[in-house]
């Protein structure tokens, strides 16, 4: 089969088309013939080697974990899927997999792809989707009528976070350049920050949740616009944002909260739910071949993108 592989850490150039044996399934996972994929953060940082800690240095590598596709084959365990199925779902990090024509899924992080998307679309939903949902449902134990703030309600978790708020009942503000105020209005966001212009953290607006998706503003920035018992939530697993993760537990008041999304398929169902109710809905950038791969993780790095960067496989 054709994969974009890599066989040492570096820039976007060390990904190359070749041709590489196709996997070999557990009797719990399902062979995949992948249609799409797409790109998240984490696929470059792991390709420049910034997650080797993680990912060790066994290479060749096929990186990618979001996927969407045609199942070819089931293992022996597996109860929830047939020959044929159309599924979406997401590979366990570090070990990737989706920036080839097959892959092997675990049965638990697969769900039936939407009726009303593309292989395309459905692949750009999984870990932005699922991050977005356990952050604010599982991490940010979010109500109805609260107020909740998003920094990065463009980006690839941003847009789902949003809308996800908004179909959870809450009050959304949403944080994002100039040029994305008006796209992100259309996500539902009652009220939108222009960060060029206006600070989130210096405003006398308080909130009940603070979600960071891109990791740019810590606790301790924020904590001044949480209310007294705010919950503030991150991406980032940095040093600075899991020590107040660990603090705030045993001291009474505002918390801070890591989301490191974790690939269920009660969650994948549940999307796919409101997907097809069209109560959701993902936004595509650009989509790029398997062949652009190199191109595309440019242009991630870049994080101009709106919305997902998709990879178009078969």
């Amino acid at each position: 089969m054709k994969a974009a592989v890599i066989h040492r850490y570096g820039s976007a150039e060390v990904l190359q088309y070749e041709d590489v044996a196709p996997p070999k399934i557990k009797p719990d996972e399902l062979l995949v013939k992948v249609h799409a994929s797409c790109i998240n953060p984490v696929d470059w940082k792991i390709r420049k080697g910034m997650l080797r800690i993680v990912t060790g240095n066994k290479f060749p590598m096929i990186l990618g974990l979001d996927l969407a596709g045609e199942v070819v084959e089931v293992g022996a365990n597996v109860t929830r899927f047939t020959i044929g199925d159309s599924i979406y779902g997401t590979l366990r990090p570090p070990n990737g997999g989706a920036y080839a024509e097959f892959a092997a899924v675990p049965e638990s992080c697969a769900a039936i792809k939407p009726t009303n998307m593309s292989y395309t679309e459905a692949a750009s939903v999984p870990i932005a989707g699922l991050t977005a949902l356990q952050g604010l449902r599982d991490k940010g134990n979010i109500k109805s009528g609260q107020t909740v703030l998003i920094n990065g309600a463009s980006g690839g978790v941003g847009i789902f976070a949003v809308q996800i708020a908004k179909i959870l009942g809450a009050e959304v503000t949403g944080v994002c350049s100039t040029k994305n105020v008006e796209f992100v209005k259309s996500l539902g966001a009652d009220r939108v920050i222009d960060y060029t212009q206006q600070d989130f953290t210096q405003e006398t607006v308080q909130y009940d949740i603070i979600f960071d998706v891109v990791g740019k503003r810590s606790f301790s920035e924020c904590k001044k616009v949480l209310k007294p018992n705010g919950i503030y939530v991150t991406t980032l697993p940095t040093p600075e944002n899991i020590l107040p993760g660990i603090v705030t537990t045993i001291i009474p008041g505002k918390k801070a909260k890591l989301v490191l999304e974790s690939a269920n398929a009660g969650d994948l169902v549940y999307l796919k739910e409101l997907i097809e109710a069209g109560k959701l809905r993902t936004v595509i950038d650009r989509t790029y071949s398997l062949q652009e791969l190199a191109t595309a993780h440019t242009y991630s790095e870049s994080e101009r993108a709106v919305g997902k960067i998709a990879i178009a496989v078969i």
